[in-house]
């Protein structure tokens, strides 16, 4: 019995595909991430309110790390006992995952890894299908 594993991920949302005896199961994740703001360093005018809001911007960038964090140890935790993973997806997401399956000494399940913009959960399904089955 093989369980080979699509991923689908952004910052926002993965969407796992299993295939197991040639039948596939969708689970969606959704992050519940606010969009991140950035702010440029020449945004403020005086080093009082630059110091404040370098500690406010210090405090959302950490909480977005650890709100993507627990995401990718859910997602992980859905994926650690596949046979085969293969990850997609638009931006960022698909390579801070990757760091975190190494860190969990699950790299080596990973057979790719691929940039692609954002796709609908049925083109997300048939793409796995076709890299799996064909």
């Amino acid at each position: 019995m093989k369980k080979e594993v699509g991923l689908w991920i952004d910052h926002r949302k993965a969407v796992i595909v299993t295939i197991e005896n040639e039948v596939e199961e969708i689970q969606e994740i959704k992050s519940n991430m606010e969009k991140r703001v950035r702010y440029s360093s020449g945004s403020r005018s005086n080093s009082i309110n630059s110091s404040q809001g370098s500690t406010a911007e210090d405090m959302r960038d950490r909480k977005f790390d650890n709100q993507l964090g627990q995401f990718y140890k859910e997602i992980i935790s859905l994926i650690r006992d596949a046979d085969s993973i293969w990850i997609f997806g638009p931006g960022e997401a698909k390579g801070e995952i990757l760091n975190s399956l190494k860190n969990e000494n699950l790299a080596g399940l990973v057979v790719g890894v691929e940039t692609v913009d954002k796709m609908t959960d049925r083109q997300i399904s048939a793409k796995i299908r076709d890299h799996y089955l064909s």
